[in-house]
């Protein structure tokens, strides 16, 4: 079941800059205001599935209208942004080629997740570009 947190869309020196106040250190970017928004999905999904591989608590969206920010902020919008939450993990088997298991787990290593965090990853994005593209 999707939730959906409260992102905040700032004027930054060279496009624009999207940042959850519900989670510290979640961010991205874009050139323009839409990149900005639709990057906004990505960065937050990848944030609570780091998050939970890592056993992290992963708070509740806050109603976008409660949201407080500093006033040194430019703000330019908000938006409500969708993300899965993490449910109950099904084992499953898969058959893969050798190669590309290792490519696999060479990739999550270097950037912090595990293999199955990575694939589940891929495959929201992948299932996101095609509801885009339908």
């Amino acid at each position: 079941m999707p939730s959906y947190y409260p992102a905040i869309i700032e004027c930054a020196s060279e496009g624009f800059g999207v940042f959850f106040p519900d989670l510290p250190g979640c961010t991205t970017a874009g050139a323009t205001m839409q990149e900005a928004a639709r990057n906004a999905e990505d960065a937050l999904q990848a944030h609570i599935d780091l998050a939970a591989e890592h056993h992290e608590t992963i708070p509740p969206p806050s109603e976008i209208d409660a949201i407080t920010v500093d006033p040194d902020i430019r703000q330019a919008a908000r938006i409500l942004v969708r993300a899965e939450l993490p449910g109950r993990s099904v084992r499953v088997n898969i058959t893969l080629p050798e190669e590309l298991l290792k490519a696999i787990d060479q990739y999550a290593a270097r950037t912090g997740y595990s293999r199955s965090g990575l694939l589940a990853q891929a495959a929201r994005e992948r299932m996101r570009q095609g509801r885009a593209a339908a």
